[in-house]
């Protein structure tokens, strides 16, 4: 289902699930090392993923595209080549056309027309097979389904390149609703993709979400939105230590590792 099918549906929160009631909770606990229950429990409404790097393994194909890109805004040197990349790999979950506004001083034009081959570069490479489920992934998202708790993946892609990618996995009515910074306001770091996620596929507060990502800016975006539990995962760009200095309340191997944190399994 895409997120403008679903926002044209009854927006009723989701009533909360009683078996992953105290989950948020429990984890504060044994951190703490307390056995004294929570006076007040969280509840579980909405899981918000990433898709590349979280869920979804792309092979460097984001950076891939970003060298066909490169030449059409000027780029056309091995060692501004090389600055560039690694921009983009410091800067990996924000919007990608945030990341061709810096990459370009600035010129929105220079910016939106790099933009606009970095998509197509990358829908075509997912085309070609060059993207693949982490392991688990899908089962992971079911499994909150069936429990009632809502699912929304999130994307620094245009709507278009990311609605590609999840009809290449076949992933397309897998989630409650996909969502992209074209359709928030503002992409990561700044909170509004976990508050459009929210608000738009029905939450009853912040602290009922829970935020996954791979990069810095996913946690960062997590924290800025106020999520009961921002969780990092080892499976994309950055490492435990960057993941831990962005604000994550966890670290996990893989996503396939997100129910048994939150005690479901």
């Amino acid at each position: 289902m895409t997120s403008t099918d679903r926002s044209q549906q009854d927006s009723t929160a989701p009533e909360p699930v009683d078996d992953v009631e105290t989950d948020l909770a429990d984890l504060d606990e044994l951190e703490d090392g307390s056995d004294d229950a929570h006076e007040d429990d969280l509840l579980l409404e909405l899981v918000v993923l990433d898709l590349a790097g979280t869920t979804v393994s792309d092979d460097g194909v984001v950076e891939d595209a970003f060298r066909v890109a490169a030449e059409t805004i000027g780029i056309d040197t091995e060692d501004a080549l090389d600055a560039a990349i690694e921009l983009v790999r410091d800067t990996m979950g924000q919007s990608k056309l945030d990341v061709f506004l810096m990459l370009t001083d600035g010129d929105e034009a220079r910016a939106a027309s790099g933009n606009a081959t970095f998509e197509a570069a990358y829908e075509r490479l997912v085309g070609e097979g060059r993207v693949e489920a982490i392991p688990g992934a899908e089962d992971t998202v079911r499994r909150f389904r069936e429990l009632g708790v809502g699912v929304v993946f999130t994307t620094g892609f245009a709507p278009a390149t990311r609605d590609a990618l999840l009809a290449n996995l076949g992933w397309s009515e897998l989630a409650d609703g996909a969502l992209s910074p074209a359709d928030a306001g503002r992409g990561r770091p700044a909170p509004d993709l976990p508050l459009t996620a929210l608000l738009r596929f029905g939450a009853s507060a912040v602290d009922t979400v829970v935020v996954v990502g791979d990069t810095a800016s996913d946690m960062l975006s997590g924290v800025n939105a106020g999520a009961g539990l921002v969780v990092g995962v080892l499976t994309g760009a950055h490492d435990e230590e960057t993941l831990l200095a962005a604000g994550a309340d966890e670290i996990i191997t893989s996503i396939a590792e997100l129910p048994a944190l939150l005690g479901l399994d």
